[in-house]
């Protein structure tokens, strides 16, 4: 036999014998099945394993679906909360085109009114809440509130009540008496004509309505220098900080039963409804399904807002409202410069002319308050 010469073998097939040093012709390997059966995978080591992944557990796609479902339930919620206070707020046509309007100028100014009026109080809420028995509607409180555009913060203005002005088509008188003559539209012309700036906004909360946010929010906690006891307004409050609810909260924003009486009341007013905006904006209001609830459903019977307004212009206020008890947002009243007796009205307020143009002229143009215009509590 030489070598590289071929022979024979019992499947027919001829092979050569290998030369010295060269590996043979037939590489089968005899260890594997022949005939062309499946053989298995190749081992591959962990961590270089190729093709799909493996399917997720049954569990985490149930509790997937779990957060989509609760997701979309919150979404349609707020929603529909958002439908019905849209939907459900009161609204009169406070705010309109006239000859001799003031023209837009710089920031957003809202006029707040607190007003007097019994409508949807029975007797025995009347009594609990020591409205008295007036007829008619009257203002309690009056501010503007003007939301500038640049970095300035927000200023909030007390507008006496008894503030002697010009009322269009009635002459002078007490500035609540416009909301006597004519409303909130007579109201707002007249806010407009004697301060030189354009209204944007207009909200009114009555009796009622106030007293019910306050004991929707759990009652607003405020600190008394002195005792205040006043028969006409329902109220004996002791000095100290203590939770006023409703009914004593009311009384506490209407007493005149203080030594600057009016004066006192309108920084009461300021310092109250503050503190009301920052409870209610709070997130433990916001969060707590047994606050939020009872002042959602309070909400439309509270307020009444001009027809052009919507629930989104809302938030600026109430968190503009809330910097006042932080100092975020300025609080000052219109410099008064004197009081007298008119036959027939009584004793009003007069304005300082010059301070009060130096006033709105800086709200219309988005300019510093001046320091000598501030009003500080209790000065």
């Amino acid at each position: 036999m030489s070598y590289g010469q071929p022979y024979g073998s019992r499947d027919g097939q001829t092979r050569a014998y290998p030369m010295p040093g060269q590996a043979p012709q037939d590489r089968r390997d005899y260890r594997q099945p022949q005939g062309g059966s499946r053989q298995p995978p190749p081992y591959v080591p962990p961590g270089q394993q190729q093709g799909p992944a493996p399917r997720p557990p049954r569990r985490k796609r149930r509790v997937g679906r779990i957060l989509l479902i609760i997701l979309l339930a919150i979404v349609v919620l707020i929603a529909a909360i958002w439908i019905y206070l849209e939907t459900s707020m009161t609204r009169v046509a406070a705010l309109g085109d006239y000859e001799g309007r003031p023209a837009a100028a710089a920031g957003t100014n809202w006029l707040i009114v607190g007003s007097d009026s019994r409508a949807g109080l029975d007797s025995e809420d009347q009594e609990r809440l020591s409205t008295g028995d007036a007829k008619g509607q009257r203002t309690d409180t009056m501010l503007l509130l003007h939301l500038p555009d640049n970095n300035e913060k927000p200023t909030m203005v007390s507008l006496l009540r008894d503030s002697y002005v010009d009322i269009p088509g009635k002459g002078k008188n007490k500035l609540n008496a416009a909301y006597a003559f004519g409303g909130p539209k007579l109201l707002a012309q007249t806010v407009e004509m004697n301060t030189g700036l354009r209204l944007d906004h207009y909200i009114e909360i009555g009796f009622g309505g106030f007293a019910g946010i306050v004991d929707s929010v759990g009652g607003v906690e405020m600190c008394l220098d002195k005792p205040i006891k006043d028969p006409l307004a329902g109220i004996d409050l002791p000095a100290g900080c203590q939770e006023l609810d409703g009914a004593n909260a009311l009384g506490y924003v209407r007493t005149r039963a203080t030594p600057r009486a009016d004066l006192d009341r309108v920084v009461h007013q300021r310092q109250f409804i503050a503190a009301l905006m920052d409870k209610t904006t709070s997130p433990g209001t916001l969060i707590n399904p047994f606050r939020m609830i009872p002042l959602l459903a309070d909400v439309p019977d509270a307020i009444t807002l001009d027809e052009g307004d919507h629930l989104h212009n809302l938030p600026p206020l109430g968190f503009a409202m809330a910097g006042a008890s932080t100092g975020e947002t300025v609080s000052t009243t219109v410099p008064i410069g004197g009081q007298r007796s008119v036959p027939k009205i009584g004793s009003v307020i007069l304005w300082d002319q010059a301070k009060s143009k130096q006033l709105f002229d800086a709200l219309r143009n988005d300019t510093t308050l001046p320091s000598s215009l501030i009003v500080v509590p209790g000065s």
